[in-house]
């Protein structure tokens, strides 16, 4: 599968009209901007709200010329759109307080910028891994029960042994299925990871 780059997907961002392409961008960015907010202790209606706004504030910001790739990357526009609407967000929590207490104190919950990245960066991770495993199962057509057994031993490190009892299979199937899958998922992960590669 080729997966249009950050660059290409930027330039056809600007087409404003291009809803395919829009899409595109809203599929690849929101699950890592709701993952974002959750770790940033936001529920899951205000990490689904924080993608929404963010999203959108990048958006006017592209029409406007306010973002230009040579100065800056994307997901550091994205985190700091991000962590302000989080910020804002959290404001309200506590209405009552006067601003100058409130606003201390939400600012010290929210981490630094370098945290801030590896968070951005974990989030993209689990979002392309879980994304990699459909396409794992849908292009090697794959059962379930392999899947699980995949799953269970490759990605969560469950012993052999217990993977074999757990999915009714030999142990050295297992092994077999760990070491066909694992080629073809590390193709797949490569290939997503190279969508969010902000230097193509």
């Amino acid at each position: 599968m080729q997966t249009m780059t950050t660059t290409r997907l930027i330039e056809d961002l600007k087409d404003p009209a291009n809803a395919a392409v829009w899409s595109a961008f809203d599929e690849r960015y929101r699950p890592v901007l709701i993952g974002f907010g959750r770790k940033l202790g936001l529920s899951a209606e205000d990490a689904s709200e924080l993608s929404q706004r963010a999203l959108a504030q990048f958006s006017t910001a592209l029409r406007q010329g306010r973002y230009e790739r040579g100065r800056g990357r994307l997901s550091s526009w994205l985190i700091g759109m991000a962590r302000n609407i989080a910020l804002d967000m959290r404001r309200h929590i506590h209405p009552r307080e006067d601003d100058e207490s409130r606003i201390g104190r939400v600012a010290a919950d929210v981490p630094e910028n370098e945290h801030l990245t590896r968070v951005w960066q974990l989030e993209r991770d689990r979002v392309i891994l879980e994304r990699a495993m459909v396409q794992l199962r849908d292009s090697t057509r794959t059962d379930e029960r392999t899947l699980r057994v995949f799953d269970l031993f490759a990605l969560r490190n469950v012993p052999a042994s217990e993977v074999a009892r757990e999915c009714g299979v030999e142990v050295d199937t297992v092994y077999v299925i760990k070491n066909r899958l694992t080629k073809r998922l590390r193709e797949i992960v490569q290939d997503l990871t190279s969508a969010y590669d902000e230097d193509n």
